[in-house]
């Protein structure tokens, strides 16, 4: 049946998804990176479209901003059939060494959201990113010349509210950056049982007025979505060998 908020049937979505907020962002990566791009949901301007990358089924489908409004989405993109997730993102970096413009990998996010407290009942929890999507996408980014910062982010529900001076204390945790969805795509990671990961450019330091210049966010954006499809693709070719070869592969999560 058609999900309730993105409108989509069964068939019209990947078993692979990137996940922007922005549906811009959407927008360029299917028309950018995807062969043959079909728009399959413009619902409440959640752009979805499904295509191919140098064979690999895989769709693009925008989540809005915030753990809510990711939830709905990655809640129904698994209903039809979605296994393999990756967050391209923008954050406000924290980590001292994070300049804008830099990529990060997430391997887990402070949860400082509402979401993940309504789902667990207020239980702590840790939101952690499947390893070997993470792994993939380092060794993707190493390769192609532009290593990406790998370590801890936070995900919080309100834009505004971390001032600069919040910074030193939340990087002296090893918090690279902050950014809005992570926790909550971790987190249905685990009690869902698919794949999950988050890939960041750095937008700006928490506290600048403005983003980086719009040149460099568009130049290190095509570096990070080239980066997660070439590590999606890897795991991809691998797990189709795998299961020729009739073995599985993978976190436990189906593929």
């Amino acid at each position: 049946m058609s999900q309730l908020h993105i409108r989509a049937e069964p068939g019209d979505v990947a078993p692979t998804v990137l996940l922007p907020g922005d549906p811009g962002r959407a927008e360029y990566i299917a028309t950018t990176f995807f062969d043959d791009p079909s728009l399959y949901t413009s619902y409440r301007q959640l752009l979805g479209y499904t295509g191919t990358f140098r064979g690999m089924p895989v769709s693009v489908q925008t989540t809005g901003m915030g753990c809510p409004s990711l939830a709905i989405v990655v809640e129904e993109l698994i209903r039809l059939g979605a296994r393999r997730f990756v967050r391209v993102g923008t954050c406000g970096a924290t980590g001292p060494d994070v300049e804008p413009g830099d990529l990060i990998v997430a391997t887990g996010s402070v949860a400082n959201d509402g979401t993940t407290r309504q789902y667990l009942g207020g239980a702590a929890h840790a939101s952690v990113a499947d390893y070997r999507l993470v792994d993939a996408l380092v060794t993707s980014g190493t390769a192609a010349g532009f290593a990406p910062h790998v370590g801890l982010i936070q995900t919080e529900d309100a834009f505004y509210a971390t001032a600069p001076e919040d910074v030193p204390a939340i990087a002296a945790r090893g918090v690279l950056g902050i950014e809005m969805e992570s926790s909550a795509l971790f987190l249905l990671g685990s009690l869902r049982r698919v794949e999950t990961a988050t890939a960041l450019v750095a937008s700006n330091r928490i506290g600048d007025p403005t983003f980086v210049d719009p040149e460099v966010l568009a130049a290190a954006v095509a570096r990070m979505t080239e980066m997660s499809l070439d590590a999606l693709h890897t795991l991809h070719e691998a797990d189709t060998a795998a299961h020729a070869g009739g073995t599985v592969s993978g976190s436990g999560a189906a593929s």
